[in-house]
């Protein structure tokens, strides 16, 4: 064989060897890419997956409630989210079966969301009623205010109504002459007594039966007078000058009430009230010269 035919008989190998590999080649390039494509694709994935857990944690994290076994699961399903990144992150799991967990729990959150929901919208009836009750009850209160103090006014009608009331009320100095006989008398000097007389007025709604009735006499120097036979006060406290029990039996009764000095009366103008306790139920003023 001449050496021009084996020259090209080894160009002839060489080609099909280049050509060979070129095919080598090209085969392995596509195959690299193809496999960057599904590596870059499952990347994205992985990346979409951790997005979405990201936000479905984020929703639970926006559940508020104040059940306490409603946050328990809660708190329980977003330990479970956790893992679950932790897993993705580690490549531990197929995204598949992640993206099924993480729908299951998309799921529940929803059911949270819902259950919540009616829990709030039932503690607003809930509030909603209670002010309702709470302006009735207020009402009422005020309703039974309104009827204790109507009760009290009544009451302290009444009280005022049984008071007896004591009219035409007169005062007249009185001298005792020496036969025992009584005369009228405008001198401080010859006044031995003090007469006070006066009308009780009828009164159906009083109690009927014995009545304690007060003289109180006051000078011209605002000092209450007190007689021989008088205590110093009655049973409330009030300065008293003269006492008398009158039988009262709810019809206009006239009655007198009778003071004798302690000591010689000087001259002026006396206040004279006639007390029941110590409320004032009539009043006249006597001028002794």
């Amino acid at each position: 064989m001449d050496s021009r035919r084996i020259l090209i008989l080894v160009s002839a190998v060489l080609a099909f060897l280049c050509l060979f590999l070129g095919l080598q080649l090209y085969q392995k390039s596509e195959t690299i890419e193809a496999v960057e494509t599904d590596n870059a694709s499952l990347t994205l994935e992985r990346d979409q997956v951790l997005f979405d857990l990201e936000k479905l944690r984020f929703s639970y994290d926006t559940l508020s409630t104040e059940n306490a076994l409603m946050l328990a699961e809660i708190a329980d399903q977003r330990t479970q989210i956790d893992k679950l990144v932790t897993r993705v992150k580690n490549g531990n799991w197929e995204l598949g079966k992640v993206k099924k967990e993480a729908e299951t729990l998309r799921s529940i959150m929803k059911g949270y969301v819902a259950t919540i929901d009616s829990l709030n919208q039932l503690n607003l009836a809930l509030m909603d009623e209670n002010d309702q009750m709470r302006a009735r009850v207020e009402a009422i209160q005020e309703r039974n205010a309104n009827l204790v103090e109507r009760q009290q006014n009544m009451e302290e009608m009444i009280v005022a109504g049984q008071t007896l009331q004591a009219a035409e009320a007169f005062a007249e100095g009185i001298r005792i002459l020496t036969n025992g006989r009584q005369r009228p008398t405008t001198r401080a000097s010859r006044t031995d007594m003090i007469k006070v007389c006066f009308t009780l007025l009828e009164n159906r709604i009083a109690e009927a039966g014995p009545k304690t009735l007060h003289l109180q006499l006051v000078n011209t120097a605002g000092q209450v007078l007190l007689g021989e036979q008088s205590e110093a006060a009655n049973s409330d406290g009030t300065a008293i000058s003269a006492t008398r029990t009158i039988d009262y039996n709810n019809d206009r009764v006239e009655a007198c009430i009778f003071y004798i000095p302690s000591s010689p009366l000087p001259e002026g103008v006396y206040a004279i009230q006639i007390l029941e306790g110590n409320e004032a139920i009539g009043s006249v003023e006597l001028v002794l010269d």
